[in-house]
């Protein structure tokens, strides 16, 4: 089952980041990451065209209380959602408490190590706070990075999924599964 999530007033630290809830003051650093072409297609959207198309997802941000602003430096560079995951798709967990999370960091910032940081905070977070079961986690067959990310923070190949993109188009995806009996035991 999905468990109820609400990261209003949470806010986590790591070595380079801090993870907290979104502000409306946060539109200039979002539209300048979520503008780029690249960057929005690894998780299914397209590149935002104005900032007006980021201020209704902001403003959903906020609103919806389940998605972190990763900061660096004084700046905002990503996000990590924690998403409700598909009930249909994980049917044999219906009975635990679980959640399914997405992010997306700046191309600025590919390569720095610093998505795998914030996942792992985030991933703490939900099992040792929050008493999550599981968390779930899929990818694009073609998203390496995000692939990577996964598999750097503790995530286990579960089966093939498919996700419909913003576009109407049916992707092929990799659905993997973190749960805490293996983060506990990796502690």
């Amino acid at each position: 089952m999905n468990a109820k999530i609400d990261v209003s007033d949470v806010v986590l630290h790591t070595d380079r980041l801090t993870l907290r809830p979104w502000r409306q003051s946060d539109l200039d650093d979002f539209f300048e990451y979520a503008s780029v072409d690249g960057v929005g297609q690894m998780a299914g959207w397209f590149p935002h065209e104005s900032k007006l198309s980021t201020q209704i997802i902001l403003n959903c941000f906020i609103e919806e209380k389940k998605t972190f602003a990763l900061e660096y430096q004084g700046k905002v560079i990503g996000s990590i959602g924690i998403e409700e995951y598909k009930e249909s798709e994980l049917e044999e967990y219906r009975e635990r408490k679980g959640r399914a999370l997405g992010f997306v960091l700046s191309k600025d910032y590919w390569g720095q190590g610093l998505m795998p940081e914030a996942v792992k905070r985030v991933i703490r977070y939900l099992f040792e706070e929050v008493h999550l079961d599981f968390i779930s986690c899929s990818h694009y067959f073609d998203n390496q990075q995000s692939h990577r990310v996964q598999e750097k923070c503790g995530f286990k190949f579960l089966k093939d999924t498919s996700h419909t993109t913003c576009s109407g188009a049916k992707a092929p995806t990799k659905l993997n599964i973190l749960m805490a009996e293996d983060y506990n035991k990796s502690k």
